[in-house]
Order: structure tokens, then sequence, then C-alpha cells
């Protein structure tokens, strides 16, 4: 209940300061969002050196990390599809499907926590989970270490990326190297964020009409800061729930972590940065039209059916989110030895 009178009083609230000029537009939207920053943030207990970027990245492509040596980090963040897989829902060891759509690891290090239900801290928690999960990597910790191990240029690189340690090559050191390199893969320079630096000829007119949609209907209250979502958890389905192919029944989603009854259905707001590159949409990948996927939102969070027009006006929005993608070379990775535990494809 407390979900939804928030959404009912913010959205109020939203309409009530709506802005009524251009430069009301912009002093609104400078209050509600921020620009992603040029330079890679800072991240807790993890200084980002380049040593630790360069294992990272690596790491991040190496599928000799999982117990098939078939899937990495990279399989279901695809780099070159916007951080995301081909979806709905990320198919793991043995094809076995995952239950949630993988999120974008673009821009996540602006997350209040990763996965959906926020159940990691941090990036370096997050990397821990794929290559443990049954379902995913199907790895283990030890598997991880005696694989890098067994390498002489991987145990060369922790040496150099955690230099003073008596054991660099650590399942906690692999997760620091891979949340350096993730923090990396930032999108500045959207329109949207010369926007935000005060272009005002950085939208097209029609953005703009979606921007000042983004903010009357409510859709900001959710969706904001900047990643523009990512920053807080909220009900599927505040004013109406979707039917069960958009939202399973059986995914409560941060109950499954609080354990608290008003946690169910409640899911961390989906960050929209290059959201226009990444469908399928929603937890469940079950959505690939992005205009219906803000037809799903308008109903089911804000009681707001949308004209064509101000759907098409979101979208057109929403595409204005899309930033400068990193350039990303495929790594040549460090060569096997005979100690190099073999692949297994069992469960």
């Amino acid at each position: 209940m407390r979900y939804c009178l928030a959404g009912v009083l913010a959205a109020a609230l939203a309409a009530a300061v709506s802005p009524a000029s251009a430069d009301d537009l912009m002093k609104a939207a400078k209050e509600i969002f921020q620009p992603i920053p040029s330079l890679v943030p800072a991240v807790k207990d993890n200084a980002v050196t380049h040593e630790k970027v360069e294992l990272g990245k690596l790491l991040f492509f190496d599928p000799r990390m999982s117990a098939s040596e078939i899937i990495s980090c990279n399989t279901c963040h695809n780099l070159g599809t916007g951080g995301v897989d081909a979806g709905p829902t990320s198919v793991g060891h043995g094809w076995q499907k995952g239950p949630r759509r993988a999120p974008t690891v673009y821009n996540a290090v602006f997350n209040v926590a990763q996965f959906w239900d926020g159940r990691a801290a941090d990036l370096k928690a997050q990397a821990k989970g794929p290559v443990q999960a049954t379902v995913e990597m199907n790895a283990t910790p030890e598997h991880v270490v005696k694989t890098l191990t067994s390498m002489p240029d991987y145990v060369a690189l922790f040496r150099k990326a955690f230099p003073g340690e008596n054991e660099p090559v650590s399942f906690d050191n692999f997760a620091k190297a891979v949340e350096a390199f993730e923090a990396t893969l930032i999108t500045p320079a959207s329109p949207f964020d010369q926007y935000l630096e005060g272009d005002a000829n950085a939208l097209s007119a029609e953005q703009k009409d979606g921007l000042k949609l983004f903010i009357d209907k409510g859709c900001s209250n959710c969706h904001s800061g900047v990643n523009v979502g990512g920053g807080g958890y909220f009900p599927f389905g505040v004013v109406e729930k979707p039917g069960a192919d958009i939202l399973p029944a059986g995914d409560k989603g941060r109950f499954n972590v609080s354990k608290t009854a008003s946690d169910e259905y409640v899911f961390r707001a989906a960050p929209l940065r290059n959201v226009a590159l990444r469908a399928p949409y929603f937890h469940s990948g079950q959505v690939w039209s992005l205009k219906q996927a803000v037809g799903v939102m308008g109903e089911a969070q804000l009681g707001a059916r949308l004209t064509d027009k101000e759907e098409d006006a979101i979208v057109a929005f929403l595409g204005s989110l899309t930033g400068q993608l990193p350039q990303i070379d495929y790594p040549i990775l460090p060569v096997r030895t005979d100690a190099t535990p073999l692949p297994t494809l069992a469960k």
C-alpha cells in the first residue's frame, strides 16, 4: 500500500510542477536527472587501476571461468548488443534457461545495487553470482582459481593488478578485477546528456515533448538520476498488474531477498540509458517493442492509457538516452596449459 500511495502522490506532485516553457523544461530536467560523467567513477573498496581494468577485461571475455568453458560474462552481457543478450531470458549451462532477462552491464556502476532484486550490493558481488549459479556458469570459486593459476600469464597479471598480496590469484580478486573493468563501461555524451549540460538544441521537438510527458505523467518518479532509473525499488503494477506473461506469478522479485510481504513483485527500477538498444523489455523479457513497453508502464504504474502520439513522443525521448558506447577490442586470452581444468558439460 505504501508504494501505491507514494506513486499516486508523486504523480500528482509531478503534474503540479509541470514545466511550462522550454527554459522550465530544462530546469526541471536538471533537477531530476544528471548527465553521465566522462570520467570513470570510483567504486567502493576497489581502486580502479589500469592493471585491474586490463585484467578484468580478459576475465569478462574468458569462457574458461565457466564449467563448460563455453559461457563468459560477455555471453549474457554482450557488449556489442547493448550489454545484454538476445533474450528474452539467458541460456546457461546445459541449455538451461534463466528465470529473468539479463540486465545491461553498461552504466551498471551507477545502480543502487545489482540484479533485478538488488541482491548484490555492488559489481564485485554481482560478478561472483553467475559464476556459481548452476543455471548460468555452473562453476565454483575453486574452479576459477585453479583455472587461473594454471596459466602463467594470468598469474603474472594478477600480481601486477594486486601488488604486495601473498596470494593475488583469488576469487575475491577475480571479482574486483571484473568490477574495475565494468566500471569503465559507461556511455556518456548522449543527446540527453548534452541537453542536461545546456545545449537546448540537442533534443528534437518530439524528444522534448517526450521528456515533458515523461516528467508530467510521473515516469521520472521511478526513473530518475544519472542512470534514469536503477536507483530504487518499486512494485510492478502499482495501479494495475500486467498479465502473467509479462509479470510471472512465480517470480516475486525483491520478496525473495527481503522476505517482507510488502516487497512482493517489487523490482529495482530499470535504468533506461541505452534502452532503445536492448529489446526485449522487463525482467521477464516478454515485450519486444519499446512503444509497447511504454504503454504497459503507463497503464500498470500510472493508471494512464497513453495516446499513440504520446507513446511515440516518449519513445523518441528514450532514444535520446543512447550514449557513446566504448570501443572494446576482443582480447587475446592467456593460453591454457596441461594443468588447466578440462571442460565439463554435465549438470
